[in-house]
């Protein structure tokens, strides 16, 4: 009974013995308010120089409802098809470029280079250039990122001294396939600024860009939407465009094949009137004939040249904005507020640490050992 009621006691205790650690513990760091307070107020001031120091940056973004696959043909065009001797199939095709592969299309380097070109000017019209340009020369960036890349470009300035300098042609074509360091670090600057989320459920695709100006911002986002609006196009009707070409070259020579028989017959009927020979009768009928034959190709050539153009309608994806590219009116970056709560959290954090855990053992490490 003795061990039983000592037990109970222990566990009666415990809760009171935390309840007064914590009281000890509050009561520390209440002792120590002026250096929590004084820490909040640094981290206050740091926060707002670094918050100001951040360039702002402007995002805009455009919504896509594009297609996912080609439709099927039926009805008129399927009847003309099958007139004209040409199927065009009656079920829909998988398309081999789904729209989760939008963003790989976009960050590849073949389709920034083609964007490096694009004329862009500012909100204030004090920049008139192109996006290479303006990614490599009107950046700004706050200022301890000179101080922490000073001693990297002393290094690269140092080991270039021992290097044979390259002479590069700034008027060149830029090659994808070899893309110089000046030019790989804009490619790869764009594509951080670029976005492209996918739904996966509905084939929603949304295109975001960020730029430090709202104007170039819309820009570019326009540009890059119609850059893929057609890079997909061109995709999807490869090969239907191929074979228009093809058939488009089949109906020059038809026709050029039966304006010459026909030229050849009316020669032939013009010079032998009022002839009844068997052996001009015979020629005669050949010709015409013959010219009877290059009619009916040209026909069959024509109604094929008429299909592969609506095959080629048929297959051209149709897009909808569901939200157009606008400028933008406020900076998504940097957000002030955040940046301030981080710091005042962190600063907080710190001190509350240093005070109950780290100062004790800090002034016991300082004293002299007795």
């Amino acid at each position: 009974m003795e061990e039983d009621k000592k037990q109970n006691t222990v566990v009666e205790t415990r809760p009171e013995e935390q309840e007064i650690d914590l009281i000890e513990l509050a009561q520390k760091v209440w002792a120590e308010r002026k250096l929590v307070l004084k820490a909040c107020g640094i981290a206050i001031l740091v926060a707002l120089v670094v918050a100001f120091s951040i360039p702002k940056e402007y995002s805009t973004s455009v919504t896509l409802a594009p297609e996912t696959a080609s439709r099927g043909t039926s009805g008129t065009m399927g009847a003309l098809a099958a007139m004209a001797g040409i199927n065009l199939g009656s079920s829909s095709t998988s398309d081999a470029l789904s729209p989760e592969l939008y963003p790989d299309i976009v960050s590849s380097t073949p389709f920034l280079v083609d964007l490096f070109d694009v004329k862009i000017k500012d909100s204030k019209e004090k920049i008139d250039t192109t996006l290479y340009a303006y990614l490599d020369e009107y950046q700004r960036s706050p200022w301890w990122s000179s101080v922490i890349s000073a001693p990297f470009k002393l290094i690269g300035w140092t080991v270039s001294l021992f290097k044979e300098k390259e002479v590069e042609d700034k008027d060149a074509p830029i090659d994808p396939s070899r893309l110089t360091p000046d030019a790989d670090r804009i490619a790869k600057a764009l594509s951080g600024r670029i976005s492209v989320s996918v739904d996966k459920k509905t084939g929603v695709t949304t295109l975001s860009v960020t730029m430090q100006d709202p104007v170039i911002s819309a820009q570019i986002t326009d540009t890059v939407m119609h850059r893929l609006q057609n890079y997909i196009t061109d995709y999807r009707t490869n090969k239907a465009r191929h074979d228009l070409a093809f058939t488009e070259h089949l109906y020059a020579e038809a026709k050029a094949d039966y304006e010459q028989a026909q030229q050849k017959y009316a020669q032939f009927v013009d010079a032998n009137q009022n002839i009844i020979l068997r052996s001009y009768m015979a020629e005669q009928e050949r010709l015409q004939n013959e010219m009877n034959l290059a009619y009916q190709v040209y026909t069959q050539v024509s109604q094929q040249l008429q299909m592969a153009k609506a095959k080629v309608q048929e297959i051209t994806p149709v897009y909808t904005v569901v939200q157009p590219a606008t400028v933008p009116l406020r900076a998504s970056k940097p957000n002030k507020i955040m940046i301030l709560i981080g710091f005042v959290f962190l600063a907080g954090v710190g001190c509350v640490g240093w005070i109950l855990f780290v100062k004790d053992l800090w002034q016991g490490w300082r004293k002299p050992k007795e």
